[in-house]
């Protein structure tokens, strides 16, 4: 079959092409119906990636969020309409030791590898995890951001001590909304405060034990365990703080991506015996465990579609690129596209 795919050429410009693709690879066809655009989205659309990355990676069709409906399974396993989220991660090995979205070889759609932008995703069995028939499509979009969190805190099970009476949420966007949100309902007894510089955004936050602005943190306040989600030049200040204020032998999940180095303070990572967990992409487990969330805490999805910004029906190119450039401006929550093209 001919599969139309929307690919960025050049910053803010898309143009079709058209791949022939086999149905009888033994790959699932799904047909996206809602995607959500990603920060790492806008980096190319805007081509502020970088000139040698968007030479190297440049025609890409891009948005790794998204989920979809089965359209064609050759096994018959699932049903014609079954709904599923789609994991952008495509390891082409398996290491004992490595997690799949560490490998150095697994391919990223959206990152080199065509993002589900396309009329139809031709996915491996393993690569969709089925989500449940009433599940708010606008808020599943975004599950992969969702994963991010779940991934980081599985890693931060295995590795960080066993006390858990209060945890810090340095970062007031969509990522600290979330991860917020899933250490309240995986530690229910814990004390979760965010740490963040915007009234407004931390007003949502109403699951959030406490909310401390980050220039009126308390100097013997202390934490447990801490999470970085704010990114960019904000991860050295928040490292900053998180690492005055956690307790001896704490660990501190680092999640906030910096396209620059940033400065830490490794004199007191040492003498209070840190752990530093940096956490990247997640893997289809995370996904699967995503989801049994979403299933064991219906109300999980309902505080998710706060998230929910603008949203966009998309029948044309020119849709996606306005959905894009309006996003640029959008101070709060995801853009998310339904994919009707």
């Amino acid at each position: 079959m001919i599969n139309q795919v929307y690919r960025l050429v050049s910053p803010r410009q898309f143009e079709i092409t058209y791949k022939d693709r086999s149905i009888v690879s033994g790959d699932v066809v799904v047909r996206p119906t809602h995607l959500s655009i990603c920060a790492a989205d806008q980096r190319y659309f805007t081509g502020t990636r970088g000139k040698e990355a968007m030479k190297k990676k440049l025609p890409m069709a891009l948005i790794h969020e998204g989920v979809g409906e089965v359209v064609f399974d050759p096994k018959h396993e699932l049903k014609i309409g079954t709904k599923v989220v789609m994991v952008p991660n495509n390891p082409v090995e398996e290491d004992p030791f490595i997690a799949e979205n560490y490998l150095r070889s697994s391919q990223f759609r959206s990152s080199g590898y065509d993002g589900f932008m396309q009329d139809y995703v031709f996915l491996n069995r393993d690569r969709i995890v089925v989500l449940p028939d009433t599940i708010d499509m606008d808020v599943a979009a975004f599950t992969e951001l969702v994963t991010i969190t779940v991934h980081a805190l599985s890693r931060f099970e295995k590795k960080a001590i066993k006390r858990r009476g209060t945890f810090g949420v340095w970062g007031d966007g969509n990522l600290g909304y979330i991860t917020c949100l899933i250490l309240k309902k995986l530690y229910p007894e814990s004390k979760v405060i965010i740490f963040g510089k915007t009234d407004y955004k931390m007003n949502h936050f109403s699951f959030a034990d406490q909310a401390i602005k980050i220039d009126e943190i308390p100097d013997d306040l202390q934490v447990d365990h801490a999470i970085e989600c704010a990114g960019g030049i904000g991860s050295q200040y928040a490292l900053d703080q998180i690492i005055d204020h956690i307790k001896p032998e704490g660990a501190v999940c680092l999640l906030g991506v910096s396209e620059h180095p940033i400065e830490v303070n490794t004199r007191m990572v040492l003498e209070k015996g840190l752990t530093l967990l940096g956490s990247s992409r997640s893997g289809a487990a995370d996904f699967q465990r995503t989801v049994d969330i979403y299933e064991q805490y219906p109300d999980v999805v309902d505080y998710l579609s706060t998230l929910i910004g603008n949203v966009y029906d998309i029948t044309s190119v020119q849709d996606a690129v306005n959905a894009f450039e309006t996003d640029l401006s959008s101070s709060w929550g995801k853009t998310i596209m339904r994919w009707k093209i």
